[in-house]
């Protein structure tokens, strides 16, 4: 199922629904019974800078999480066929919002959203914003803090997304929108939010060779968490969806599926 969500700031959210390949309870014996959604786990999936929800990567992400529940994927608002310009983390928590309302409103009684990099932030942003909304939380290659420009990666990120000739070539090359005003208030750090997120069950992964954040970032937010979060350093793993294996998504949609019962 695929539709366009619209936001409370009324932007259009490009959004793929697929049911689980898991079995559905039924209302009851006989070929009438119908089949509910409701006791099955839903993940809203949110990609990184420049994803968008047909992405070979997304796409992938989406297949692997099936196999634990239904998923929802969109694009955020200035990536793919969304409408709005990316605000690279800020305004995106009201696009996954309105993903997880989607996957409320379909049936779903349990809700784990994962997100990756960019996406990682917003999870843990939106968590802490909207107390009561999921079942579980899974934070990947995120980074801690604001305006981080430590690795060679990030300083061409701000390069992208600073300068008007950064800013035509995520539109023309990369498929990507962003707005040209800077952030007024700054939003929450991911840092800061992580706190708010408990109780709900909160994951964070990071791979050691990480070439946009270091390890000193999942660290920070797994001290910020305390007892409701859990840390896993991946040996050997690069940055986000393009780094996470088929064998972590498996561990991750376990996870889920553990923790949201």
């Amino acid at each position: 199922m695929r539709t366009f969500l619209r936001t409370a700031d009324g932007i259009p959210i490009d959004s793929v629904y697929d049911p689980g390949a898991v079995v559905y309870e039924t209302s009851g014996p006989g070929p009438d019974a119908r089949r509910s959604p409701s006791r099955e786990l839903v993940f809203v999936v949110a990609h990184g800078f420049t994803g968008d929800v047909d992405r070979p990567h997304v796409r992938r992400v989406a297949g692997v999480l099936r196999g634990y529940g239904a998923v929802v994927t969109f694009s955020f608002r200035g990536h793919g066929r969304s409408g709005g310009r990316s605000t690279v983390g800020d305004k995106e928590v009201l696009d996954l919002a309105a993903a997880v309302e989607w996957a409320r409103g379909l049936g779903h009684a349990r809700v784990a959203t994962v997100g990756f990099s960019m996406g990682g932030s917003v999870v843990l942003r939106h968590a802490a914003l909207n107390p009561g909304t999921l079942d579980a939380v899974v934070s990947v290659s995120a980074p801690a803090r604001w305006y981080y420009r430590g690795t060679a990666p990030m300083r061409r990120l701000h390069w992208l997304v600073t300068r008007p000739e950064g800013r035509l070539v995520g539109r023309y090359g990369l498929r990507t929108r962003i707005h040209h005003r800077d952030w007024d208030p700054v939003p929450l750090s991911p840092k800061e939010a992580v706190p708010g997120i408990a109780p709900v069950p909160l994951l964070i992964v990071h791979g050691d060779r990480d070439g946009y954040f270091p390890l000193d970032h999942p660290r920070m937010l797994a001290e910020a968490a305390g007892d409701h979060g859990e840390l896993w350093v991946e040996p050997g793993m690069g940055h986000a969806e393009h780094a996470a294996d088929d064998a972590l998504l498996n561990r991750i949609g376990e996870w889920a599926a553990a923790k949201a019962g």
